[in-house]
């Protein structure tokens, strides 16, 4: 296990004197009653909150909640049920009086200068986070389930969620991409069905108008797209922008929270990145990892002491084989998510052959 909600094993200690404890299984009890549910409830937290970190916070949340009040459950729904009820309701308190978390692309308009200097950073944007494919990830048993399950965490679908209010939220979420049946849906929010299909008609028009299409996107299996992703990253570190704007769509998109500039199309991102990202050869690493069910790669950048460190999570959407968007996450707080180091170690050169 890794990440926030792995990191307790157990569950907190009995507050003192409360007798609804007696009814509580021990923490290795409920630990095995728990665990094959954490995975399933951290995309589902994600899903509503966007974020990585508020995601592992609130399944840590609600598995406190649900040790506390263990002594309660009845079995009259399942214990996964039961569960998702708990989290929803913890993550729709986390949504009150909260901004949504957005890309810069939802911000404005594209940047029309890719020579000027970018606008700074905006830390105090609750941005939208990736999460790694590690921390969702118990891979389901037939590739059906498991392309089904990567469309869930779709960067771009998540995303347009964040243009939905909380109810509307989870209500898609419940319905549209775990496929509960409106009467579960119901009974989880303490509502009708006729209550949640309505709620469920307004969330698909609303999403309809900010989702872009998904018909297009290409899982990252076959051996054309992997070689693809080995000539992006070789182009990177080989500071290669011919190379690197051949791979790109003519009308990618390049964005890079907690920046909120973006460009869009291959010939700006082309000009940004050789006047404002690109240096020598090896100033960039890139090491490939995988988030929302998408290519991506943890991208370092060499200081002046020779040292690579980490800069930005850089995850990509491909369509007919070629890169079509890339969102460079500068956030080097979620290298730990993803199990990287903050710096590489030195890369090994070979010596050259003594001379004849």
């Amino acid at each position: 296990m890794s990440g926030t909600a792995r990191a307790q094993q157990g569950s907190p200690p009995p507050s003192g004197g409360d007798p609804g404890w007696l009814a509580m299984p021990g923490s290795e009890d409920f630990g095995q009653l728990t665990d094959p549910f954490r995975d399933e409830l951290l995309a589902h937290c994600y899903r509503m909150l966007g974020s990585v970190h508020d995601a592992e916070d609130q399944v840590q949340e609600t598995l406190i909640r649900a040790w506390r009040s263990y002594g309660e459950f009845q079995g009259r729904a399942s214990l996964r049920t039961w569960l998702y009820r708990i989290a929803t309701n913890a993550c729709l308190r986390a949504l009150e009086n909260r901004n949504r978390r957005p890309l810069p692309s939802g911000l404005g308009g594209p940047a029309r200068d890719p020579e000027a200097p970018v606008g700074a950073a905006l830390p105090e944007v609750p941005w939208l986070q990736p999460i790694p494919d590690a921390l969702f990830g118990s891979v389901p048993a037939d590739p059906a389930s498991i392309v089904a399950s990567r469309a869930g965490m779709r960067l771009a679908l998540i995303a347009a969620l964040q243009y939905l209010p909380a109810r509307q939220r989870a209500v898609l979420i419940l319905r549209d991409v775990l496929g509960w049946r409106a009467a579960e849906a119901a009974e989880l929010l303490g509502t009708t069905t006729t209550a949640v299909n309505g709620v469920l008609h307004r969330a698909r028009v609303q999403l309809e108008q900010v989702a872009p299409a998904q018909g297009d996107i290409r899982e990252p299996a076959d051996p054309g797209d992997r070689a693809l992703l080995d000539r992006y990253a070789a182009a990177f570190e080989n500071a290669d922008i011919t190379a690197l704007t051949q791979l790109l769509h003519d009308d990618a998109v390049f964005e890079m929270p907690p920046v909120p500039t973006w460009f869009t199309g291959r010939e700006a991102i082309g000009r940004f990145l050789a006047a404002r990202v690109l240096g020598e050869p090896g100033d960039i690493r890139m090491i490939p990892t995988m988030a929302n069910g998408q290519p991506a790669f943890a991208s370092y950048l060499r200081g002046h002491d020779g040292v690579h460190r980490a800069h930005a999570i850089k995850v990509l959407t491909i369509t007919a084989s070629r890169v079509a968007r890339v969102v460079s996450f500068g956030d080097p707080g979620l290298y730990a998510a993803f199990g990287l180091p903050r710096a590489l170690p030195p890369a090994t050169i070979a010596a050259p052959a003594p001379r004849p």
